[in-house]
C-alpha cells in the first residue's frame, strides 16, 4: 500500500535551483512583483519566470494569497486549538482541515496531536465551532484553546534553503 499523497510529497520535495529559490524569495517580500522586475533580479526572461512561477504553484511550494488581518475584515476572534486525538490521525486531521473556520492545522509531536488556528467573527462563533464541530468529531478525546489577545508577529518572508 502506498502512503498517502502529502506523506509522498513531503519525501519528495522538488529540488530547486538557485533561479527558483530566488523568485520564491522575491514573491514572498512583494507577491505582486511583476514578472518582469523579477526576471530582470534573476537574468532570465519574462516568459521563463511566468512559467517557473507556474510550475512552484502547482508543484504546491508556493501560493500566492492577499494576506489580510481578520480584525480588519470583520473577524474579532482568533485561537489555537491544541487537540489531543485517539484513533487514527488521519481521519481526525481530515476531519477539523474541512471545518472553514480552521485557517491552519497541523499535526504535532508533543502534548497535543493537531494544532489549529480558527478565525471566528467573535466569542460565540468561537463557542459553537469547538462544541459542534470540532468537539463531536469522532477520535477527539480533549481540546485547548488559546484565545488570541495581540498578533505580536506574523510575516512569510523565511526565504529558502
Amino acid at each position: 500500500m502506498s502512503p498517502p499523497p502529502s506523506t509522498r510529497r513531503d519525501r519528495q520535495s522538488p529540488r530547486l535551483d538557485d533561479a527558483a529559490k530566488r523568485i520564491v524569495e522575491l514573491l514572498q517580500v512583494d507577491g505582486r512583483a511583476s514578472y518582469a522586475a523579477i526576471a530582470k533580479e534573476v537574468g532570465l526572461s519574462e516568459a521563463a519566470v511566468r512559467q517557473r512561477v507556474q510550475r512552484l504553484i502547482d508543484l504546491g511550494v508556493m501560493q500566492i494569497v492577499a494576506v489580510t488581518d481578520p480584525l480588519q475584515v470583520g473577524f474579532r476572534r482568533q485561537a489555537m486549538i491544541g487537540i489531543r486525538t485517539r484513533g487514527d490521525l488521519g481521519v481526525v486531521g481530515a476531519a477539523v482541515t474541512a471545518i472553514p473556520e480552521v485557517a491552519y492545522a497541523v499535526t504535532t509531536a508533543g502534548s497535543f496531536d493537531l494544532l489549529c488556528e480558527v478565525v471566528c467573527e467573535d466569542d460565540d462563533h468561537l463557542l459553537e465551532v469547538l462544541t459542534h464541530r470540532i468537539r463531536p468529531i469522532e477520535g477527539v478525546v480533549s481540546t485547548e484553546t488559546f484565545v488570541y489577545l495581540k498578533l505580536n508577529k506574523q510575516h512569510y518572508d523565511w526565504g529558502t534553503r
